[in-house]
């Protein structure tokens, strides 16, 4: 071969090999529904992912609505990891048909939900929307999205470190499925991220060691699951989705004060109208706890600090 030719040919060969290269490594693309699950895909998946959230920042996952662009996203996704909020109930199948080679994945598969409270004093007929709101600790269908239309129930559940560690499973082995040639990569970063998910549970339950029982005030009751993890009582001025009625938000006001509770979390993402009234009254304080805070492990332990500080 002529010098001239085999420097073509070995030109030739270095450029395939630069683009085999390069679409090993294009990231695989996913859409998780919130933001907090991005971090959760993202220890998982490091660089060999691309994670696309679908519910903005600064917007509520109860009433969201996807952006056209997001839609157009959507038909180059391999996995949806969905997680039970609101929007996924009118959203999620029409979702999935944007895309028939799209895996829909349920990350609160296999994970029993709380009821989201209703107030103790309530006496009036309950919103269509929450019928089964008296169901407390309802079991999951065996199905993976049968429990996702029952109602009532608290969607909450990346609060809890140890529910996390559920989740992080299901993502782990949806990952592998769907990527087997980074199969060891996935587990790797699983097991790195579940011993991070421990840490911050110990550092949880030294937090709040000896404050069982304790209560906390917050307008939209998101705190459920973190709530029961680590011994606390939740106590929610928003009840089914509403504001309280006048004779509701006395009895919480009462409520607070036969508690000692001297501040009322709220989340960004809510007005603070009413939990500001109450704390007016109870010449207390009104406090930012947001659940939907992307770096979920720097969030939790922010708003454990808060929670702690709140219960002295």
């Amino acid at each position: 071969m002529k010098p001239h030719l085999f420097g073509w040919a070995a030109l030739g060969v270095c450029l395939a090999v630069v683009h085999t290269v390069a679409a090993a490594a294009e990231p695989l693309p996913v859409f998780v529904s919130i933001a907090p699950q991005k971090f959760f895909v993202q220890q998982i998946g490091k660089e060999l992912v691309a994670v696309h959230v679908m519910v903005a920042p600064g917007a509520s996952p109860h009433a969201y609505e996807p952006r056209p662009r997001q839609m157009t996203e959507l038909s180059k996704t391999k996995l949806y990891f969905a997680i039970g909020v609101t929007f996924e109930k009118a959203w999620l199948k029409r979702i999935a048909a944007t895309n028939p080679g799209m895996q829909v994945v349920h990350t609160d598969h296999g994970i029993q939900k709380i009821s989201m409270p209703a107030h103790h004093h309530q006496d009036d007929e309950p919103d269509q929307h929450d019928k089964t709101a008296d169901h407390h600790h309802q079991d999951n269908h065996s199905h993976d999205h049968d429990h996702h239309n029952e109602q009532g129930l608290d969607p909450h559940i990346w609060l809890s470190p140890p529910l996390v560690k559920l989740q992080a499973r299901t993502i782990l082995e949806a990952l592998k499925a769907a990527d087997p040639d980074h199969r060891s990569d996935y587990e790797d970063n699983y097991h790195q991220f579940i011993s991070e998910v421990d840490r911050l549970d110990h550092e949880m339950r030294a937090i709040f060691a000896g404050t069982a029982g304790l209560p906390f005030m917050v307008f939209h009751p998101a705190w459920g699951y973190f709530a029961d993890a680590y011994g606390l009582k939740q106590v929610a001025i928003e009840m089914e989705g509403k504001d309280p009625k006048p004779a509701q938000l006395q009895a919480l006001i009462e409520q607070a004060r036969a508690e000692g509770i001297r501040v009322i979390f709220v989340q960004p993402q809510f007005s603070s109208k009413s939990a500001e009234l109450v704390a007016r009254e109870i010449d207390g304080q009104v406090a930012f706890a947001d659940p939907l805070a992307e770096d979920w492990a720097a969030n939790l332990r922010g708003v454990a600090e808060k929670f702690r500080a709140a219960l002295k």
